[in-house]
């Protein structure tokens, strides 16, 4: 285990100041980066933990925000954020360009080496970086199994691994085939996990407000998914020393 430093950092995106958090491993060398994606209620402890193991494990990790530094508690509130920008793979994709561009200015950071991890609607704005062709080493969505626009999957160049529940109501089987039908009919190096009894955000501890219908923590499957990052990262963007 390293030594981590984190700093907030303030950046533009979709209009809005966000609010991201950078995790460095300890030494003053370049390293491989990831790029975190939270779920649609927004950046959150679950998040920035994320990229503080990320950063322990040696990695350069950014948690980046969706809201401008707000998290959106109100399941009514998140959807009416969230449902218009999922819809629209611009925003998205402006959403996370402004992230990863903070990512590849930090001077820590090897802007060759760079994967994104997301989670729900962080993991649609993995998905629509690939889309848009950004050089990554890989890309993983938990609950995030969205489709794009036509032929723009063909600019996917790295792995993609994907995590869904079993009982997921928000990415039912319709969806995980759409998906997994997008990513094969171009080629793309695809895995799908699918984690049998969990639902919608089941990677995510329970939260102390009300959530949508069909969402719940599964502790088991929420450590089996994370070591599946993990082990993506490790093949794809490994660490050396």
């Amino acid at each position: 285990m390293t030594t981590v430093t984190t700093r907030t950092i303030e950046y533009a995106a979709d209009g809005l100041t966000m609010i991201g958090h950078l995790a460095l491993p300890a030494g003053v060398d370049r390293r491989p980066a990831v790029l975190v994606g939270p779920e649609g209620m927004g950046l959150s402890d679950v998040e920035r933990r994320r990229a503080d193991v990320l950063a322990e494990l040696g990695y350069v990790a950014l948690a980046f925000d969706l809201h401008g530094g707000r998290y959106l508690g109100d399941p009514e509130e998140m959807l009416a954020r969230c449902m218009p920008l999922l819809a629209d793979p611009d925003r998205m994709r402006g959403i996370g360009h402004a992230a990863l561009d903070v990512l590849r200015a930090e001077p820590r950071t090897d802007p060759d080496r760079i994967a994104a991890v997301g989670y729900g609607t962080g993991g649609a704005i993995a998905l629509e970086l690939g889309r848009d062709g950004v050089d990554l080493r890989a890309i993983a969505t938990v609950n995030g199994l969205t489709t794009g626009r036509p032929g723009e999957t063909a600019r996917i160049h790295c792995p993609v691994w994907a995590g869904v529940g079993s009982e997921d109501p928000i990415m039912p089987p319709a969806q995980r085939d759409a998906f997994t039908a997008e990513m094969q009919a171009v080629g793309v190096d695809w895995r799908l996990v699918v984690y049998g009894g969990a639902l919608h955000a089941f990677h995510h501890p329970p939260v102390d407000h009300i959530v949508l219908p069909g969402v719940g923590f599964h502790p088991q499957h929420a450590q089996r998914a994370w070591r599946d990052v993990v082990d993506l990262l490790a093949e794809c963007l490994p660490i050396t020393e």
